[in-house]
C-alpha cells in the first residue's frame, strides 16, 4: 500500500516538535502521551502489567455506556493540516472501529478547562478504522489550527496520531534575527541524496539532539561525488550566521561542509546557477558545535547543504532577518489562515 502525498509534510503534532497530549477522558490501559511519539510503535508480546498487556500506544477501557472516548493534542506548530494518520499498530483486537477529529484555534496559553471550551471545528467526520494499520484521512480545512481532538467510537486502542501539514508561523515571533530554517518556524526538507539511516529533516528540529538517532545520518560513501540535503526556509531572508552542529558524531561526522542559498522568487533552484555560495567548503570536527559568521547580502528561500564526502549532522541553524516582502506575505497568510473566532480576539493584528 502506497502512503497518500501528505504523509510527506512535517508531523505538528510530534514530541520532537514539541507537541504535547494536554488531556483524554480515559487512559487506563496505556499512557495518552504515546500518541505523539516520535518513533514507531514497539510490541513486545511477552510485556504484561497489572492491567493487563503492555502497549505502546493509548487504550482507554471497554465501556459499557454509550459514550465516547477522547483524547487532545495541543500541536508542536500551529498549522494547515492536510492529512491525519490513525496507526492502530498492534491493536488487532481492542482497536476503535470508529474515529473522528476535531480542530481548535487557541490564542495564546490556554488551562484545560479553557481548551474543553473553544471553538472545535470538524476536521475529519465520524469514520471507520481498521486494526494494525495506518488509517489516513485526507482534509479539505485549509484554516490554521493548534489543537486537534481525537476521538474513539466507543473505546479501544491507538497507537500513534500523526498529524501532517503545513506550519503556519505566528508573524509576531518573526520579528528581528530568528532561525530561519527552524521546523517550528515552517522550514522544510524538500530533498537530499541520502537518508539511510535518519532523515536530514530532523536537522531542523527544536532543541539539542541527544543522541545520534536524533540527527542526519546518510550510508557510507563508497562512490564519487557527496551527500546534500535541500531545505525551504521558512520565509525569504537574509542568513547572518549560521550553527553546524556535529554532536554525537564521533566517527561519522563529515570531513567538509559546504553552504549554498537560492531565491525561488526569481530564479528556477533546479539551475546550478541559481544557487549562490554563502559558507565555503569549510572543514568541520566531530562532535562539535561550529558557530560560524556569514557575509550575505542577499535574501533567499532555500538553502543547500553539502558534506563531505558523507557524515551525519546533529543540527543545523540559520539565523537571519526576513525581508520586508516576505514578513508581509507572514503576516497575510497567519491572519487569512486563522479562523473567525481567533480573527476576532486578535483584531488589532489584521494586516493593513
Amino acid at each position: 500500500m502506497t502512503s497518500p502525498d501528505f504523509t510527506a509534510l512535517p508531523d505538528l503534532a510530534s514530541r520532537a516538535l514539541g507537541g504535547s497530549v494536554s488531556a483524554a477522558n480515559d487512559e487506563l490501559f496505556a499512557q495518552r502521551e504515546n500518541l505523539i511519539k516520535a518513533e514507531a510503535p514497539f510490541f513486545d508480546p511477552s510485556d504484561f502489567g497489572h492491567k493487563g498487556k503492555v502497549y505502546d500506544g493509548w487504550e482507554t477501557r471497554r465501556r459499557r455506556d454509550d459514550g465516547h472516548d477522547y483524547a487532545i493534542v495541543r500541536l508542536g506548530a500551529a498549522g494547515v493540516i492536510h492529512g491525519i494518520v490513525v496507526d492502530t499498530a498492534h491493536f488487532k483486537g481492542n482497536y476503535p472501529p470508529f474515529i473522528s477529529i476535531e480542530a481548535a484555534s487557541i490564542e495564546g496559553y490556554p488551562s484545560i478547562e479553557e481548551v474543553m471550551k473553544a471553538d472545535w471545528q470538524t476536521i475529519v467526520e465520524k469514520s471507520p478504522a481498521e486494526g494494525d494499520a495506518a488509517n489516513a484521512y485526507a482534509v479539505a480545512d485549509r484554516h490554521r489550527w493548534t489543537h486537534v481532538r481525537l476521538s474513539i467510537y466507543p473505546d479501544g486502542g491507538v497507537a500513534r496520531l500523526r498529524v501532517h501539514g503545513e506550519v503556519v508561523p505566528d508573524p509576531r515571533f518573526l520579528d528581528g534575527t530568528v532561525d530561519l530554517l527552524a521546523a517550528e518556524n515552517g522550514g522544510r526538507l524538500v530533498g537530499c541524496s541520502d537518508a539511510f539511516y535518519a532523515s536530514p529533516a530532523n536537522i531542523i528540529l527544536p532543541g539539542r539532539a541527544r543522541n545520534m538517532g536524533e540527527g542526519w545520518e546518510n550510508s557510507r560513501r563508497r562512490g564519487g561525488g557527496n551527500d546534500f540535503a535541500v531545505f525551504s526556509l521558512a520565509a525569504a531572508g537574509i542568513p547572518r550566521h549560521v550553527e553546524i552542529d556535529t554532536s554525537y558524531y564521533v566517527g561519522n561526522a563529515p570531513g567538509w561542509v559546504r553552504l549554498s542559498t537560492a531565491d525561488a522568487r526569481t530564479a528556477d533552484i533546479a539551475d546550478e546557477s541559481a544557487w549562490t555560495e554563502l559558507l565555503s567548503r569549510t572543514a568541520v570536527q566531530p562532535d562539535t558545535r561550529h558557530r560560524f559568521v556569514l557575509d550575505a547580502t542577499d535574501a533567499a528561500t532555500h538553502l543547500r547543504l553539502d558534506v563531505y564526502p558523507d557524515g551525519g549532522l546533529s543540527r543545523l541553524r540559520l539565523f537571519g532577518d526576513l525581508d520586508a516582502t516576505a514578513l508581509s506575505e507572514t503576516r497575510r497568510t497567519w491572519w487569512e489562515a486563522l479562523p473567525q473566532s481567533h480573527q476576532a480576539l486578535v483584531a488589532d493584528q489584521a494586516p493593513r
